[in-house]
């Protein structure tokens, strides 16, 4: 048994099978990019939404009815 015969063996455990080409590679890597396109977004709109909650305690804290009322109507025009 040789080291090629050991590679041969190797390559189906690592998931490239033999017949996976560069169009497969391709596809995958697409797919890749766009999940984590969509989790900078979603990260994006959860910094936002951290920022609302922000915003939102001192006005809560002070009971400052006004800058509550503004907190939640900017957000509300962010959706």
């Amino acid at each position: 048994m040789g080291l090629k015969d050991a590679a041969g063996r190797l390559k189906p455990k690592l998931g490239l099978a033999f017949g996976r080409g560069d169009a497969d590679l391709a596809r995958r890597v697409e797919a890749l990019e766009a999940d984590v396109l969509e989790l900078r977004r979603h990260n994006v709109r959860l910094a936002e939404i951290a920022d609302v909650v922000q915003e939102l305690l001192v006005p809560l804290a002070s009971r400052d009815q006004a800058r509550i009322d503004e907190a939640i109507e900017k957000f509300s025009r962010s959706l």
